[in-house]
């Protein structure tokens, strides 16, 4: 079986289209077969994006992401922020450049990336919503690696659920970064921050 944290291109492809209102924005995106949550925006990323204060930011990074969901739509209502997504799946990197172009985006773009091995700069925001199913390691990955993709200032925001390991991360963070606390919390979704 094909998990969404891979690449099979033998998964059938059916493009289907969801939309999403965000602060005011009406957002369209593609999504299909062999990618995280195609018939619905996430519940976690939503409660991601509802959360952030995206503050003073110019700079964002969305490890992860999928078809776009949260880089996207952040983007959309902060037109100065310039935003990365990067994805090691090669069918949701060619659909969140099919939702960027869809959503009439610019400042905005993907990459093909295990974690941050294609990242080559620093980001003043780093947001997640890690693909627990890739397992522990993947997870711990993305929390370890953001501290040397971020500014001086910088934060790391991800979306975990307390069930699937929200308490360990929260600890990884606090060790790793020396701070770490819980914004939001709502149906088992904690939603972790770090400063640099």
């Amino acid at each position: 079986m094909a998990h969404y944290f891979e690449n099979d291109e033998s998964v059938i492809s059916e493009p289907a289209t969801i939309t999403y209102d965000f602060q005011g924005k009406h957002l369209i995106y593609t999504t299909d077969h062999g990618v995280f949550s195609r018939q619905r925006l996430d519940f976690g990323s939503r409660v991601l994006m509802d959360s952030i204060d995206i503050g003073n930011a110019k700079s964002m990074l969305d490890v992860g992401c999928g078809y776009g969901t949260m880089g996207i739509a952040l983007k959309s209502v902060h037109e100065d922020l310039q935003v990365l997504m990067t994805d090691v799946n090669k069918r949701a990197i060619s659909l969140a450049k099919e939702n960027i172009k869809c959503n009439n985006l610019e400042g905005i773009d993907v990459i093909e990336s295990d974690v941050y091995e294609n990242v080559h700069d620093t980001y003043d925001l780093v947001i997640s919503n890690p693909p627990i199913r890739a397992g522990k390691k993947v997870v711990s990955a993305i929390i370890s690696g953001s501290y040397d993709h971020l500014n001086k200032g910088g934060r790391l925001v991800i979306v975990i659920q307390k069930k699937q390991g929200a308490p360990s991360a929260k600890k990884l963070m606090e060790d790793i970064f020396g701070n770490a606390t819980v914004i939001n919390r709502e149906k088992g979704y904690y939603i972790l921050q770090s400063y640099k």
